[in-house]
């Protein structure tokens, strides 16, 4: 047994004051006069053996009820845990669910303020030498050092709504990080635990602290959010038709009718839409706008739902490229058709470099790279295209049918693609097309039966190849690759089995070869995240940043400024942010006056999801974890030392037990030996005087 008050037990000296009134008699009594005692001697002597029984027993009563009296005051409690070693300083951590759930009410207000007050009577009922340490969703550096009681309570009332979300597991390995040992470790998680926020597989707890899970019960309430943006092109292109994909989730039981749904591009509505999203589930609508002008572009899908508003509204970032950079190594000095394609639309900037003078730091800034006709393609040529490829690029190779077999299957192998067989001379006609593919995707309005495809004379044949990392876009029979796409790390590359010679075949002049080169360079711009995600996205993806010994970067915002660390990787650099942004907004990048790139950040949608885990569900886990469940919608927390180690207290039973002996005392004194009282035959003659005591 202990004491969680040890020092009210120096109280217990107070048993020496029944004990004194016992050994000195201070009764007075007063003188009556009689002509004869002897009759009232001879009573005293009768009663006197019961009379010192009753003072002892007053005495015991007295003695006990003192001591009971004071160890109810000491709090005593019977330890059910024998891990907990009484005499070893205590080490408490409480996490206080800060999400936006916790933005929901109940009867006792939000959820977030029941939180606060549910952690400071855990925080009182603690004793004055025990330390505390605070955890919330945010992380904070100060949280992380072990304070008291009255230092704690004030960092409760700092405590407001994150957008920041975390898993439980998370939660749990945080709050004893870096703790050391030798004192007894307990654990309290204030939530109302939505089922985002467990994990159930993934949960695991330390065995050497006493976790203690405290739910709290929110009304359950509908919600409807904008879950997803995204584009059906890449290519942003001024002035350009854009198409954007919303998908909007439902999250309640019921069907969310008339829901008003908006696009907004900067400060200007560009679509409206009014929409029906079914009883949990969701709905995808396609906007559409135009007449962009170049640049970075701030746009924000909003609805309107009550009560739940965090996740009505989603913030994008994209921008509209002047051009489309394209560059044709050409072996063939000639060759007309890739320049006469590319120079038509102002909107590709195309660049010609001789295969004997090929610049290779320059490749990683263009887009589309065409290989036209190279005549002896080189390894270290594949070693820098594959690295191109890496970052996202993409490439198409027209090879030259008069050259070296072996060298262009060395040079393809070094880009993983297929070995060249044989060079095939005959006239065949393409007699597959697959149109389901993106490059044919929205080419042709109406199929008819017979469509009219390239023909060949010469082509290269290749080695066959599994079906997993490539497409054959057009097809020589039988199942020969004529026109194939292949997956190279990011990047894509396109390889023909014909030149662009119209000696070999008639592609280069055929209709199907505009939009299809176009396609494929509209599909080489590598677009970056339209938004990211609070507490979730840490690095941020920027085209590669060159500084100088004098420059540095800076991100802004409305009232934020940072300093990002630059992480340089090939062709691109990434932004680490860590968890410095915590707002949803738009995030500027700049290097001095110059505009680098506009970010977008959006709260998580985990949160979104108002469905919790049940009591059952809650209790399953804690018991595989050896952990205990207090649903304060049923039960009360556990105060004094029961809170700190799940422990049975005393401190009722002492005050009953006090009561009971006060008690004992009060019946002995009425009722035990009473004075008898002697009849008048027995006094004979003698008038009856009462001897008491006053």
């Amino acid at each position: 047994m202990g004491f969680l008050y040890p020092g009210f037990l120096f109280a217990l000296a107070a048993i020496a004051i029944p004990v004194v009134v016992h050994l000195f008699n201070f009764r007075k009594f007063k003188k009556v006069y009689f002509s004869n005692v002897q009759f009232l001697k001879e009573a005293r002597e009768q009663n006197f053996s019961r009379d010192k029984l009753k003072h002892l027993l007053v005495l015991v009563a007295r003695i006990l009820a003192v001591i009971f009296l004071v160890l109810a005051f000491s709090r005593p409690f019977i330890s059910a845990d024998p891990t907990v070693n009484n005499n070893l300083q205590t080490a408490v951590s409480i996490y206080i669910d800060n999400s936006y759930s916790m933005e929901s009410v109940n009867k006792e207000g939000s959820l977030l303020d029941e939180a606060k007050r549910r952690a400071k009577e855990l925080v009182k009922a603690f004793g004055v030498n025990d330390r505390f340490r605070l955890t919330t969703n945010d992380f904070e550096g100060r949280h992380q050092r072990w304070v008291s009681a009255e230092e704690f309570i004030s960092l409760l009332d700092d405590i407001k709504i994150s957008p920041i979300d975390r898993s439980l597991q998370q939660v749990i390995n945080r709050q004893f990080d870096g703790s050391s040992s030798g004192t007894n470790r307990f654990s309290y998680l204030i939530s109302d635990f939505q089922r985002n926020f467990v994990s159930h597989a993934a949960l695991k707890l330390d065995s050497s602290v006493h976790t203690s899970f405290v739910k709290l019960n929110a009304n359950v309430l509908p919600n409807v959010a904008v879950d997803s943006v995204w584009f059906l092109s890449p290519l942003h292109k001024p002035g350009g038709m854009e198409k954007l994909v919303v998908q909007t989730r439902n999250y309640t039981d019921k069907d969310a009718i008339g829901v008003p749904l908006k696009l907004t591009i900067g400060r200007q509505q560009r679509a409206i839409n009014t929409i029906n999203i079914p009883a949990e589930g969701i709905r995808r609508d396609t906007l559409s706008f135009s007449d962009l002008k170049s640049g970075w572009q701030q746009g924000m899908v909003a609805l309107k739902d009550f009560p739940v508003a965090f996740d009505d509204q989603l913030r994008f970032t994209f921008k509209v490229a002047e051009d489309l950079k394209v560059l044709s190594i050409k072996g063939t000095p000639g060759e007309k058709y890739i320049k006469a394609l590319f120079s038509a639309d102002p909107y590709f900037k195309l660049t010609e470099m001789p295969e004997s003078n090929i610049r290779y730091a320059e490749l990683a800034s263009y887009n589309l790279i065409v290989l036209d006709g190279l005549q002896a393609p080189s390894s270290g040529l594949a070693q820098e295209l594959k690295g191109f490829l890496q970052k996202g690029g993409s490439v198409v190779i027209f090879p030259d049918l008069d050259a070296d077999m072996h060298v262009y299957s060395a040079f393809l192998n070094g880009l993983t693609l297929p070995s060249v067989i044989q060079l095939n001379k005959e006239i065949l006609s393409v007699n597959a097309i697959d149109l389901k593919h993106e490059v044919f995707k929205d080419v042709f309005e109406q199929i008819p039966n017979a469509i009219d495809l390239p023909e060949v004379k010469r082509y290269f044949g290749y080695a066959r190849q599994s079906q997993r990392n490539w497409v054959n876009l057009l097809q020589l029979p039988p199942n020969k690759l004529f026109f194939g796409e292949f997956m190279v790390g990011d990047g894509k590359i396109y390889l023909s089995a014909v030149s662009v010679d119209t000696k070999d075949s008639n592609l280069p002049v055929h209709p199907i070869f505009v939009p299809l080169m176009y396609k494929i360079a509209f599909g080489s711009s590598v677009a970056p995240p339209l938004y990211y995600t609070l507490g979730k996205d840490e690095l941020l993806e920027s085209a590669r940043i060159s500084l100088t010994a004098n420059e540095s970067l800076k991100m802004v915002s409305e009232d934020f400024e940072v300093i990002p660390e630059l992480r340089q990787t090939p062709g691109h650099t990434s932004l680490y942010i860590a968890d410095q942004v915590k707002k949803s907004g738009y995030y500027t990048l700049k290097k001095g006056d110059t505009i680098l790139a506009v970010f977008a950040f959006n709260d998580n949608r985990k949160e979104s999801d108002m469905n919790y885990t049940t009591e059952q569900e809650l209790k399953k886990l804690s018991d595989a974890n050896k952990g205990s469940v207090y649903d304060l919608k049923r039960d009360s927390l556990p105060t004094g030392n029961a809170a700190k180690n799940n422990s049975t207290e005393l401190w009722k039973l002492c005050l009953v037990l006090c009561a009971v002996f006060l008690g004992v005392e009060i019946l002995l004194i009425r009722f035990f030996n009473k004075t008898k009282i002697i009849p008048k035959h027995e006094s004979s003659s003698y008038p009856h005087h009462d001897s008491r005591p006053e």
